[in-house]
């Protein structure tokens, strides 16, 4: 996959895989479609960081949950 194209496709790809890094309880309300490419640049931010570590806290899990809920909320 590409990610260099800021295509809806990718964010969906990008939110997926975040969800499913984070193992998130409440996944099935984090509906990929509902989050825009014009939002890409910071949903790609919080992709590489998700992806990119071994482990993750819970405060740094809870800090990527809130922001894509501030995402979505946009």
């Amino acid at each position: 996959m590409d990610l260099n194209e800021k295509t809806q496709a990718n964010v969906e790809y990008m939110i997926e895989q975040i969800k499913s890094k984070l193992r998130m309880a409440s996944a099935a309300a984090m509906q990929a479609s509902a989050f825009s490419a014009s939002q890409y640049d910071d949903i790609y931010d919080l992709y590489e960081m998700v992806i990119n570590k071994h482990n993750l806290s819970i405060s740094e899990v809870e800090a990527v949950v809130s922001e894509l809920g501030r995402l979505r909320g946009k």
